[in-house]
């Protein structure tokens, strides 16, 4: 009985092998790969894949794969320490040629590190979308010009900025902004996440924050509410592991680990509670201040191009009813609460009534609150 079954294809265990039989085929100069995953899936997978030394993965992966014909868009396979992890090939030059000894292999890892590291934030903030703020913008000129060109600057780069002014007035979203137009990676995270459960921990988190940083330079830090791990020395008895935290702090921001290209930018309501030892690692200081009657106005109509309902609405009066109100003040807490309360009373349009509703709600939460932190 003649049997439909093809005999199974030897494959050589020797990489010299597959050299010799595709010997008219030119050698690969350089091949860019980017970890894909597994072809299938099942509960004891895990895809989450990284990189410790790229330098040993390169060779690594040339000894397994040594004499392997590459093609651009086409696969590769671990079968040794991750069995059938797969690569896709993102380039090969030349394309259609064999890997040999002497072949560079490059791994993209962005996309994968981006989508495990949360402190990486993308945004698509502009600086022209930051009303006012005219100070703080041309102060950080000096940052824009630095991670355009580092190299040029040498002993006289900026290292440590200080962002401090009332909660709301555009601190973040100006550093959002910088990064976007800069087009360079934005590591953005809250001081209390770097507070460990253990002893160590917030030195091993920080730690691991500007390698992250370095390691993808030109980048910025930007720890908002700074404080939270560097208060000034007398609130120091309110946490056991300040001073483990702020040494820790002080040896990145002292460029120890020479953390080339990297900007950290510190963000605080109130500097004076900074510690004085990391307040004077900082070389500027900017502040950011509440708008004033035409920025008021100016945020108020940018934010009514937005709004889901239709408005009839004296923004004269709302300009000066507003006053002393961040930025995210009038649009969360009166713009947005005008809206709520319209929708409450089943109305269709927004009225003067709504806004009035909103300031009265807004003075009643602050002064709840007021003299809590003075």
């Amino acid at each position: 009985m003649k049997s439909d079954n093809k005999k199974p294809e030897k494959k050589s265990t020797n990489p010299k092998t597959t050299l010799i039989e595709n010997e008219n085929r030119e050698y690969a100069e350089c091949v860019v790969l980017k970890p894909v995953g597994y072809p299938f899936e099942f509960n004891l997978m895990d895809d989450d894949f990284e990189i410790k030394n790229k330098e040993l993965f390169e060779e690594y992966a040339r000894e397994q794969w040594l004499g392997l014909v590459v093609r651009e868009n086409s696969h590769l396979f671990d079968q040794k320490i991750i069995p059938d992890y797969g690569f896709e090939i993102i380039s090969a030059k030349p394309d259609n040629s064999i890997i040999s000894e002497n072949t560079k292999i490059k791994l993209i890892t962005d996309e994968l590190s981006a989508k495990k590291d949360s402190t990486l934030i993308k945004s698509n903030i502009r600086l022209s979308d930051i009303v006012g703020q005219t100070n703080a913008k041309n102060k950080i000129k000096v940052i824009t010009k630095y991670l355009e060109d580092p190299e040029s600057f040498g002993p006289w780069a900026p290292k440590n900025i200080l962002f401090y002014g009332l909660p709301g007035t555009g601190k973040t979203m100006l550093v959002k902004a910088l990064a976007n137009e800069l087009e360079v990676p934005l590591y953005l995270i809250k001081a209390t996440t770097l507070i460990g459960d253990h002893v160590g921990d917030g030195a091993s988190k920080i730690h691991e924050l500007f390698k992250k940083a370095s390691e993808n330079s030109p980048s910025i830090i930007f720890i908002d509410e700074i404080d939270a791990i560097a208060l000034h020395r007398s609130f120091q008895s309110l946490r056991g592991d300040v001073s483990e935290i702020v040494n820790s702090l002080l040896t990145e921001m002292d460029g120890i680990s020479e953390n080339e290209s990297v900007i950290t930018i510190g963000a605080t309501n109130n500097p004076t509670s900074l510690d004085y030892a990391v307040r004077s690692r900082f070389e500027e200081e900017i502040e950011f201040k509440l708008p004033d009657d035409a920025e008021r106005l100016e945020i108020i109509t940018n934010n009514l191009k937005t709004m889901p309902l239709k408005y009839d609405l004296d923004l004269g009066k709302i300009v000066k009813l507003t006053k002393g109100l961040s930025g995210r003040d009038i649009k969360e807490k009166i713009l947005k609460t005008a809206l709520h309360n319209t929708i409450a009373s089943d109305s269709e349009i927004i009225t003067m009534r709504n806004i009035d509703y909103a300031v009265n709600a807004s003075k009643i939460k602050n002064s709840d609150i007021k003299g809590m932190f003075e």
